[in-house]
């Protein structure tokens, strides 16, 4: 990503399009650009929309329809720095799955614990990796 000159946003090249990203309207932005909090969501409903998609396949649940749903709960306040008593992030993350299938219950059962299992993001997510920050004069 660069940071924009212009503008409170950071300018990410995903390979396919760019995508800016600025402050959530909550915190003070236009609602212009892409939040990052969102695109997190995003990632998460993208991975595990493919990965259920995936396991339903290998184990043979035939999908009509199908929804997948993020939702997150955070509270601003801490990300602006005006209550440090509130954390900063997600405090919570709900992960959903609408399904139209006539497969059994433990069928789906199934699939949704093997979706948990292999699911990239949700994983990183539920299991919080090491993460490292760094910084260099250039």
């Amino acid at each position: 990503g660069t940071l924009d000159d212009q503008h409170i946003a950071c300018k990410v090249e995903t390979g396919r399009a760019l995508a800016v990203a600025g402050l959530h309207p909550a915190t003070g932005g236009s609602g212009a650009e892409l939040c990052s909090g969102d695109m997190l969501l995003e990632a998460l409903v993208a991975c595990a929309g493919v990965t259920l998609k995936s396991v339903a396949t290998a184990v043979e649940v035939p999908l009509t329809t199908g929804i997948v749903i993020a939702e997150g709960d955070l509270d601003f306040r801490g990300t602006l720095g005006v209550a440090k008593e509130a954390p900063v992030g997600f405090e919570e993350i709900r992960l959903r799955f609408e399904v139209g299938t006539d497969a059994p219950q433990d069928k789906l059962d199934l699939l949704l614990k093997l979706t948990e299992r292999y699911c990239v993001v949700y994983q990183t997510i539920k299991n919080g990796p090491k993460v490292s920050v760094t910084m260099k004069r250039v």
